[in-house]
């Protein structure tokens, strides 16, 4: 290949090169915007806590938003569902969640909480809340999951071990005669029920400064790969009279 050749070559490889990069730093800073927008929603929700009723879970158009919600009703039957790997404070656990039965619409999970495993991952037993309860809490998207693998859900002794939270699945597979909630209810850490929990939305996931970060880095790798080649070029391009005399 002559050195045109080669030249246009270099070219070709690093522009693609710098359009991955900077396609990349941009999917970044589109997620920290997004995320930045969640936590706004969310904070503004949690300074008011003006209490709506549960029922608004059902809404699937609302799945996106965040509503303060409260109610009555009880806890079904059913035996828990244990969201797996789960960390809090750099320990392993399982996240709880129940199917929860409102006096006035359908059933939704309620969130109670975090729960560690021990080395031998041997699942925690969860005792079935009796009575009626009086729930607040935050309704929310279920936590993301990333890809989705398989059925999600798997029985394990008296309940169920989830690799992810979906709604329709674990109506399916624990018999529900009738849809879950696309949202679930985020449980009111002052209340006296379940396990660790908090309100925290992004525990296991990477928040908004990080994105910009990696965006950030990103960006630098672009310029970078920019750089190099016009360094090669206009240095090519000084060395080839040099290069042409005996």
């Amino acid at each position: 290949m002559n050195r045109r050749g080669t030249l246009l070559f270099g070219w070709i490889l690093a522009l693609a090169t710098i359009a991955v990069f900077a396609s990349l730093g941009r999917w970044q800073s589109h997620r920290a915007v997004e995320k930045q927008a969640m936590l706004d929603a969310a904070a503004a929700v949690l300074r008011d806590r003006r209490p709506k009723p549960l029922a608004l879970a059902d809404d699937p158009a609302r799945l996106r938003d965040y509503d303060w919600a409260s109610g009555l009703g009880t806890f079904d039957a059913r035996g828990p569902l244990l969201l797996d790997n789960q960390q809090r404070n750099g320990r392993a656990g399982v996240r709880v969640y129940r199917i929860f039965l409102p006096r006035q619409s359908g059933p939704l999970l309620v969130d109670l909480g975090w729960l560690p495993l021990a080395g031998d991952r041997k699942l925690p037993v969860i005792a079935k809340p009796e009575g009626e309860f009086a729930l607040s809490g935050l309704l929310t998207a279920p936590p993301s999951s990333g890809i989705a693998l398989g059925a999600g859900i798997g029985r394990e002794g008296e309940g169920w071990l989830l690799t992810r939270v979906d709604p329709a699945a674990i109506a399916g597979a624990t018999g529900l005669s009738v849809p879950l909630a696309p949202r679930v209810l985020r449980l009111d850490p002052a209340i006296k029920l379940g396990y660790e929990r908090d309100l925290e939305l992004l525990a296991n996931t990477l928040p908004p400064q990080q994105h910009r970060g990696y965006a950030l880095q990103w960006y630098a790798l672009a310029l970078a790969v920019l750089a190099t080649a016009l360094i090669l070029t206009f240095r090519r391009k000084r060395t080839r009279p040099d290069a042409a005399n005996p």
